[in-house]
């Protein structure tokens, strides 16, 4: 099984390829038992649509290639905390766990005022808040 740490280089290499592109610098990996569904990087600027988040992009190829809606056996990897809009897409689809390696200054799913991502406070037929793991880089 792979590490975390090996899913957040793959993030890592994709957030350089949205910048390179002049993107924000995210990137984000779908994985469910061990094996890459999707990769997407952030795509809000070339694509111009604002919902082109890394984390958006990554559950539409894997709701797509699983032909489901539920993606509550996935686990999702990206560069940064997930915003409110990528937090909502990732309880409506059930993403069981999130791990992310930057937190977000403004409207973090996790660490702003609306936090999204991990409250219990919504109506009772979303799904239960993911796993959220915070790595710290390797350096850290």
């Amino acid at each position: 099984m792979k590490s975390d740490n090996y899913y957040m280089r793959l993030c890592e290499n994709l957030a350089v390829a949205a910048a390179e592109k002049g993107n924000p610098p995210v990137g984000a990996i779908i994985v469910k038992d061990d094996e890459i569904l999707s990769e997407a990087e952030e795509a809000g600027k070339s694509k111009n649509d604002i919902t082109c988040h890394a984390e958006i992009e990554a559950v539409r190829i894997a709701v797509k290639k699983l032909k489901s809606t539920d993606l509550s056996e996935c686990v999702l990897f990206t560069t940064h905390e997930p915003c409110i809009m990528c937090s909502y897409t990732i309880r409506f689809y059930k993403i069981k766990k999130v791990v992310y390696r930057n937190a977000v200054d403004y409207l973090g799913g996790i660490s702003s005022s609306m936090p999204l991502l991990i409250t219990g406070d919504v109506p009772p037929h979303w799904s239960k808040p993911p796993a959220v793991v915070h790595l710290l880089s390797e350096k850290e």
